[in-house]
């Protein structure tokens, strides 16, 4: 009689996985619907859904996708880099101590590298392979860099990357972190260039909170945005990776309904993704907003990360037809007309 009961009760727990297998893999292919698109010829069709892929993380900052098919993003609080599989939205942990990433790149030899944040040790470098991770630049001048938050690595070698400083929310927080201690002094936000093999320089000053940052297709401009300004700041760029001739390029609508502390205009522009056809897409407090080529405002995709603002976004899946958004600990996935560039990451 034991031994029936016994083999009653493995049965029991047999079918009982089976069936928590069978409702988690519904749970993972049936996303919910938290809203749809406008039209925006070209980009995307009208009623298309905006679905949640991921939602609980801490943290959800950055998107890129490689060319594989799979999408890798950060978990700056978490301080990991996940990889996700577009098509059973199965997540693994790429980086286990990722030293606070925001901002990932691939460069032209599959080196992810990062804009690492952890205070104390902030630095621009080679996160995985395990094998190969080094420090790239970690001070200006000899003064460590305040926040590095997102970068682009172009063709050459070139890392472009923005340093946006602390809102007073995070100042409040390392004060916190270190028993009550003002901070010593730190670099003003600040947009950097590193060429290839050699230390990092200044290139843009003027904004009030420098976020986002990406190239055109061709490699040939620069685009910044400021989480406290209006438009997107475009530089051209010289064979040597140099900047030149800034332009105001886009102007942005959407506004946030939070504070920073910083003043300006609160749009709270952040990370940005560039088409197959060079248009532009701004993570901002209205949604993804969309650019042409030429800086025209062709509309807003309104995905919502509460409780905040969506941070980021890319394009990813095997064709690049996916685009994806991050922001609040959670990620949301949209199939789109356009198609992002095939021949980088991001």
């Amino acid at each position: 009689m034991d031994h029936f009961c016994k083999n009653i009760v493995k049965i029991g727990v047999l079918l009982t996985h089976l069936l928590v297998s069978s409702l988690n893999a519904q749970q993972s292919s049936e996303l919910t619907i938290v809203g749809v698109t406008p039209e925006i010829p070209g980009v995307v069709i009208r009623g298309t859904a905006i679905r949640r892929v991921l939602v609980g993380y801490n943290g959800l900052d950055d998107p890129i996708g490689l060319s594989d098919g799979s999408l890798v993003f950060a978990e700056p609080d978490a301080r990991k880099i996940h990889r996700l599989n577009p098509d059973t939205n199965e997540v693994s942990i790429l980086v286990e101590y990722s030293n606070e990433s925001h901002g990932i790149t691939e460069d032209s030899d599959g080196r992810l590298i990062s804009a690492q944040a952890w205070d104390g040790a902030t630095k621009i470098g080679v996160i995985y392979p395990s094998d190969m991770v080094e420090v790239i630049a970690d001070n200006f001048e000899g003064m460590p860099f305040s926040r590095p938050n997102d970068l682009i690595v172009a063709r050459n070698g070139g890392i472009y990357f923005t340093d946006p400083g602390l809102t007073e929310g995070q100042v409040q927080e390392l004060v916190d972190r270190y028993d009550g201690q003002p901070l010593a002094p730190r670099l003003p936000p600040t947009v950097y260039f590193i060429p290839p093999g050699e230390t990092p320089i200044k290139i843009e000053e003027e904004m009030i909170r420098p976020n986002g940052i990406q190239l055109n297709k061709s490699e040939t401009r620069l685009y910044i945005s400021d989480s406290n300004g209006e438009h997107v700041i475009a530089w051209d760029i010289l064979p040597n990776g140099m900047v030149h001739n800034r332009q105001e390029f886009g102007l942005l609508y959407g506004r946030s309904n939070r504070d920073n502390g910083l003043g300006g205009i609160k749009t709270f522009a952040d990370g940005m993704a560039v088409d197959d056809a060079d248009r532009v897409y701004v993570a901002t407090g209205g949604g993804i907003e969309v650019l042409s080529p030429m800086g025209q405002h062709l509309g807003i995709i309104p995905v919502r990360c509460p409780p905040r603002d969506c941070q980021n976004v890319a394009f990813g899946g095997p064709d690049k037809k996916i685009l994806y958004i991050a922001g609040a600990g959670a990620l949301y996935k949209i199939e789109m007309v356009a198609q992002g560039v095939l021949t980088r990451a991001k």
